[in-house]
This record gives C-alpha cells, structure tokens and sequence, in this order.
C-alpha cells in the first residue's frame, strides 16, 4: 500500500484529502506546516507528497528546494496544491523539481489520476535504475577480472623476481623492471578510477534533478589550456609528440577544469592507442553558436558502423585481434560526461583508415 504524505495548513482541504486517499486503499501522513512535513519526509520517506504552496513558516518552494537537496528525499514525488495560477509560479516550481501541480479547487479524480500518473512515472523510473545497476554489476562481473588480472600479474611475476633472485640482476635492470611494476600499478590505478566514475555517471543518468544541478553549478573553465596540456602529456608517453597536431581557440565553457581534462584524456588516448606511430593525431577547436567545437582526428584502425552504435562500458572492439591495453571504457565515460553536461559527443569514421570526434561544449 502507497504512503502519501499530505503537507497543508487549512484544516478542512487536509482532511478532505485525506479521506479520499483512504478511501481510495493509500495510507497517509500529514502535516500542518511545511517544518512538520519536512520532517516527516526525512523520517517516513512517503512514496508521494502533497504539498501546499503557499504556508506559513516554510512555503512549499523551501520546502521542494530542501527535499530535492537530500539524498534521502530527492527522488520523491511532489505535486503542489496551489490556489495561485500565475504561469510565473508555475515556472519556478518546476524549476525547483516539482512534478505536478493541482489548482484548487479540484475534483477528487483529478487528485488521484495526478497521484496515479506519477507514481507510476517513478515506478519505471525505479524499473530503469535497478536494470542499469543489474547490467554494470553484469558488465563488471564479466570485464573487471581480467582487467585487474593483467597489471596484477606483471606487478606479482616483476616483483618475484626481484626478491627471489635480485642479487642476479645488474642496476640498469633492476630499474627497469621496477619502471614496468610502477607502469602496470598506474594503469590498475586509472582503471579502478574508470570502475567507479562509470558506474556513478550511469547512475547519474537515471536523476534528473542531479542532472539539472550539474548544468546550472556555474562552473566553468577555458579550454585551450587543459586540453592541450592533456594532449602535450599523452604524445610524449607515447613517443610521438612529432605527430600532434593542435589547432584550437581559446574559450570558455561550462565544464569544470577536471572534466573537461577528463574528457580530453580519454578521446586524446584513444586516439593515439588505436593508430600507428608517425601517423597524424589532429586536434582542432572553435567557436560557432555560443558553442565549442572540438574535434581529435586520427588515421588508424577505424570503426564501423555497429562498432559506433554499441560504444558502451566494458566493451573494447576486436580485443582478441589487438590485445590492446584497457577496458574500452574511455569513450564511455567521454561520452556521458559531454552529454550530462548539455553537450553533444558524435564518432565518425572509415575502417582501417580515419576516426573523427566531435564534441560540442555548451558556452
């Protein structure tokens, strides 16, 4: 049985209420004032409130912008009960997360079908959520062992030998096998990192409200500098710094420095990982349409169409034909963090010849 929780301060539109969610086999809380409600959301977590828009104390604005500011409450529907029509009010509440509004007077079918429509909304929103954490758990159960395995066995196999027969091995060799232990616990670092930044992004996607935070944080970065500082570092770890190519305005965007370093990291990589050495890796960035446009460029293996379609997390392409290094979650994680942010990420590309990304930043 549903729990509804009923926050209003006229005595008779409270009972009203009431009994016609009684009657209709929900159980209810309710409160006088929004204070009263709000701790009534934060203890009995109701699967649906009502709530008065215009209290004394704590109107039904503060108390949506608390609820949707806590985790516990975030995700509960809320549809104001208003007596106010103005589209100006309107607009604010579903600003602030409101799902639905009821002007009063309403008819008790009104009450209900409105009731009815969203918790049914969040049943499936609930359905979606739980299938997205079965297919990580799915993902990660199938793709993390070997991934771990990998560096774990030439951290493990480089180390025995150390120990074992140390006295055998001359300086030079020595620190290079220790260069191949700090190599292989940096990539089990960076993939552990990959794990667990995917896994929230996805989770992210399934709340719109922390969607809407994170669009309207005011956080914003310029983006020649993290960029090309990315790019400048992954070219020399690969040695072929002659093969970087960066043509790019300065702008500003509304990513974060860290994301946008992140988001750089992992397209920059992926395109020096699957072309060949003295090949060209392109950069290029503008402005048009109050956006940045970022395009990385190279001429190496190349993607087909289906190979387009089905970039995801923990798929890596033709791994058996090219034992690449890495779980193929760069693009993945690229990708989600453009598109949370209001940007656009695309992949264009012709097999065994060129890839182009381009991502679209909003200004």
């Amino acid at each position: 049985m549903k729990n509804i929780l009923i926050i209003e301060d006229e005595a008779q539109i409270r009972n009203n209420i009431q009994e016609i969610l009684e009657l209709s086999d929900f159980e209810t809380l309710v409160a006088e004032n929004g204070l009263q409600g709000l701790e009534l959301a934060k203890e009995k977590h109701p699967d649906l409130i009502l709530c008065d828009l215009m209290m004394p104390e704590l109107d039904g604005y503060s108390v949506l912008s608390q609820l949707r500011h806590d985790s516990s409450t975030a995700t509960i529907p809320l549809i104001f009960l208003t007596a106010k029509s103005e589209r100006s009010d309107l607009r604010r509440g579903m600003e602030l997360g409101a799902d639905d509004y009821l002007t009063k007077p309403f008819q008790p079918y009104e009450l209900l079908q409105a009731i009815t429509t969203r918790l049914h909304q969040k049943a499936l929103a609930d359905e979606q959520t739980q299938e997205k954490l079965n297919d990580l758990s799915s993902s990660i159960s199938h793709s993390l062992p070997h991934e771990i395995n990998t560096p774990l066995n030439h951290i493990i196999g480089i180390s025995n030998l150390l120990i074992d027969d140390y006295d055998l091995f001359s300086k030079e060799e020595s620190v290079e096998m220790l260069q191949l232990i700090h190599q292989a616990g940096l990539r089990l670092h960076r993939l552990s990192l990959n794990f667990l930044m995917y896994a929230d992004l996805e989770l992210l996607t399934s709340n719109p409200e922390k969607i809407a935070a994170l669009r309207n944080d005011g956080v914003k970065s310029f983006v020649k500098s993290p960029i090309e500082c990315v790019a400048i570092k992954i070219a020399q770890d690969a040695n072929r710094s002659a093969d970087l190519s960066i043509e790019m305005s300065d702008a500003i965007v509304r990513v974060s420095p860290v994301k946008l370093s992140k988001i750089a990291e992992e397209i920059i990589d992926n395109a020096f990982k699957f072309s060949l050495p003295n090949t060209p890796v392109k950069i290029i960035g503008s402005c048009s349409n109050n956006a940045f446009h970022l395009y990385v460029i190279d001429y190496g293996r190349g993607m087909t169409k289906e190979q387009i379609y089905n970039v995801g997390a923990y798929v890596q392409f033709e791994r058996k034909m090219y034992e690449q290094q890495g779980s193929g979650l760069g693009l993945s994680i690229a990708k989600r963090l453009v598109e949370l942010h209001g940007g656009e990420f695309s992949i264009e590309s012709i097999p065994g010849k060129q890839t182009i990304i381009r991502i679209v930043l909003p200004q």
